[in-house]
């Protein structure tokens, strides 16, 4: 290193470069002169174009000067750090042939090669581990690469050891080296290799989904806090941008849809769900459309939203029906496809779905002139018949227990509680000392929901003795014991409801349960009527008895106009329930309902069957189908041959189904392993596809099928969203933000 002459004083890069001195004396210190070869260089307090310079243009002279500041720090500490010279020695002579080389890019791991003559090749670079050539145009990236594949172990060595020198050193001779110290020691950075494109993808993917399912506005990936977390998380993610994102989403939704559609297709039959919100002040209205269906793909039961849309008041059953053809014509389910439409009760959703009263033709009344045992004339209702409407189990049942509200002493009890509640939920002390020994709180109801009404009966009497406690130390009013002994009955006379609601308002296979709820329901409520203790309660029970026949009349009586055998057909089906409530129950109006289940499985795995024979006719033959035989061979009264050959055709083959129904019972009263089964859906699931070629299907069809359209209306969870903003784009999100947060399990 030459010295520093007049004009110059020591600068940056150890001294590599020196100030300039201007001919008045003063120090320019934003110029400096290269000691190698005296070129002036603007400085800004940056050197990396200064090391630049030297790595350019002196790696010679370079390898020199720090050779000797090794000599001249290993003469002065060895005997205080031997394992510094040790590793001094390691660092900057890693291979034998290295004096082929000049210390060269990334931190000296290559090296410039030397040529014969003598001269330096900077276009060529030698690996200091396996002696490796690479080209070399000042772009270290495929070097960097070649160090991370092939030497990633020799690399984390050595830059284990540089952390130890450095502790040593800083630790003996910081005070006396400090800068000679750091020139020692080669650091190797350690270098970000990102990972594969697949990896990045799948990142990209999750976070999508992330804002897609969650409906967070797309600025959230680029808020400050949350670029920090993700940073603290792994800094070298790249976070995508928000239009990234929405790009993303839009093609998660277009690719769900196809696959959703796909899936649809290979469906038997399928089940519609209908839903209706309004918002309050009636500002707007929105119906959701799903489907549930037994997926032959998956081998399981999938319920899946399909659209959710704004529609105009009123709500006109014309203007439903419109939503729902639209749909369904988007998503290609032909009208043949559809089992039934599950809707609420509501005026207008049922008269969407109301068929036409038709006059009886002269046609109709032939029919009914044949005989009983003809299965053909029998109406199949799988799907002879247009599109009808199945009840809402859930929505119906709540007509029935609403009929407590309407009692007289009923509601002036309930009064009596709400008054107890209420006093609860105003004092912060009296919830303080209810909730130390009991652990719970008192909620209150909202009329006319009575499930809210039992829950704050249960909790109510769940604290009894805490709550009579603290009425008594606040001096408050209370129940008097014999309120307390009726509000426990009228507990008692819910609970089942709660029970069955719970159990039936599930998205898929709770069709079959409808039946035995029903019939368990009835016998509840002829109990209580006849051994309660409370004449009103005894009446009420009474009414509820004949009003849930009433309302449930489509499920239980066949004689009845509306009556489907879908939810009886279901429950025969299904083993963990058919033999208790239909097979084994000897009462006239179950067995009746038995016979029309099993009409109804004989009618639809018949249709099933045979699909593609249909549209055959075996009689009426024209004229001009008449082939014409020799005169030997017609017989000699050719219109009684021809009357009497029609009244012999084949009827549609009926004895297979027959068979596997029958093969079905007898497996149901002598089997035991039936209850090894959690539902129906898993025993048919193990049967062999061969032993019951039509009834498996069916059933698989059958039990699929949901109880309400209680999943249709989970899609509103996501209204408060949607009615801050009256924008159309923002809505038409909300509808894919739903779509992908309800479809994600399936």
């Amino acid at each position: 290193m030459k010295e520093a002459n007049k004009k110059t004083l020591i600068g940056p890069v150890n001294g590599s470069f020196a100030f300039k001195i201007c001919p008045d004396g003063t120090v320019d210190r934003n110029i400096v002169l290269c000691n190698f070869c005296n070129k002036e260089f603007s400085y800004h307090r940056s050197s990396s174009s200064l090391k630049y310079h030297l790595n350019a243009k002196h790696s010679g002279a370079k390898l020199e000067v720090m050779e000797t500041l090794n000599g001249q720090q290993n003469a002065s500490s060895e005997e205080e750090n031997p394992q510094t010279t040790n590793q001094n020695i390691l660092m900057f002579e890693p291979v034998e042939e290295n004096q082929k080389t000049l210390f060269g890019p990334v931190n000296g791991s290559f090296g410039f090669k030397i040529c014969p003559d003598g001269t330096v090749d900077k276009s060529t670079v030698l690996c200091n581990f396996c002696n490796k050539e690479f080209s070399y145009h000042r772009s270290s990236s495929s070097l960097k690469y070649h160090l991370n594949a092939k030497h990633s172990g020799a690399i984390l060595e050595v830059r284990t050891l540089n952390e130890t020198l450095d502790g040593q050193q800083n630790a003996s001779s910081e005070d006396e080296k400090p800068q000679t110290t750091n020139q020692n020691v080669l650091t190797l950075e350690p270098v970000y290799h990102p990972d594969t494109q697949e990896q990045d993808q799948a990142i990209e993917r999750a976070l999508a989904l992330w804002i897609g399912r969650t409906g967070l506005p797309l600025q959230t990936v680029e808020d400050k806090d949350f670029v920090s977390m993700m940073a603290v998380v792994d800094s070298r993610l790249k976070i995508p941008n928000k239009t990234k994102i929405s790009n993303l989403i839009e093609s998660i939704y277009e690719d769900e849809r196809k696959k959703f559609k796909d899936r649809l297709a290979t469906a038997r039959k399928l089940t519609i769900g209908l839903g209706i919100w309004t918002t309050k002040g009636l500002g707007a209205s929105f119906l959701s459309i799903s489907a549930c269906y037994f997926c032959p793909v998956q081998n399981q039961a999938q319920h899946i939203l399909l659209s959710l849309e704004e529609i105009s008041h009123p709500h006109a059953a014309h203007s439903i029906k419109v939503c729902l053809d639209r749909c369904t014509e988007l998503w290609g389910i032909p009208e043949n496809k559809i089992l039934t439409i599950i809707t609420s009760n509501g005026g207008k959703m049922a008269a969407a779905f109301r068929p036409e009263e038709e006059e009886p033709s002269s046609a109709d009344s032939e029919d009914d002139e044949r005989s009983d045992g003809e299965y053909e004339d029998e109406e199949t209702r799988y799907g002879a018949l247009t599109i009808e409407r199945t009840p809402c189990f859930v929505h119906t049942l709540q007509v029935v227990v609403n009929m407590l509200y309407k009692e007289v002493s009923v509601t002036h009890l309930l009064e009596k509680v709400r008054a107890v509640v209420k006093q609860f939920c105003r004092s912060s002390n009296a919830m303080e000392k209810l909730g130390q020994p009991c652990g719970l709180t008192l909620i209150k109801d909202r009329v006319p929901r009575w499930s809210s009404t039992y829950q704050m009966m249960s909790h109510l009497i769940q604290g009894k003795d805490s709550v009579v406690q603290v009425a008594n130390e606040m001096g408050w009013c209370c129940l008097l014991p014999d309120e307390w002994l009726k509000i426990t009955a009228l507990r008692d006379l819910l609970l089942p409801f709660a029970h069955h609601v719970k159990t039936l308002q599930s998205d898929t296979m709770s069709l079959s349960l409808i039946v035995p709820a029903l019939l368990d329901l009835t016998s509840h409520l002829n109990q209580f009527s006849l051994e309660s203790a409370h004449r009103d309660l005894r009446g009420l029970a009474h009414k509820m008895k004949v009003n849930l026949e009433q309302c449930f009349s489509c499920f239980l009586f066949p004689s009845e106009t509306k009556f489907s055998p879908l939810a009886a057909a279901a429950c025969l089906l299904d083993p963990t329930v058919s033999r208790d409530a239909l097979i084994d129950n000897t009462d006239d109006g179950v067995q009746e309902l038995l016979n029309e289940a099993e009409k109804f499985v004989l009618g639809a795995s018949t249709t099933i069957k045979n699909e593609d024979e249909s549209d055959k006719d075996y009689g009426d033959a024209s004229w001009e189908d008449v082939k014409e035989e020799p005169l030997s061979k017609r017989p000699r009264f050719r219109f009684l041959s021809a009357k009497l050959a029609s009244s012999k055709q084949p009827k549609p083959p009926m004895t297979k189904t027959l068979q596997e129904l029958r093969k079905y019972k007898e497996e149901l009263s002598s089997s035991q392993n039936i209850s090894d089964f959690e539902s129906g859906m898993d025993f048919w699931l193990a049967q062999n596809s061969m032993t019951y070629v039509t009834l498996k299907p069916l059933a698989l069809d059958l039990l699929a099928m949901p109880a309400s359209q209680a999943f249709a209306e989970r899609a509103f969870s996501f209204t408060d969203d949607l009615t801050r903003s009256q924008c159309k784009r923002a809505r038409m999100i909300w509808e894919r933000n739903a779509f992908l947060k309800l479809n994600q399990d399936q």
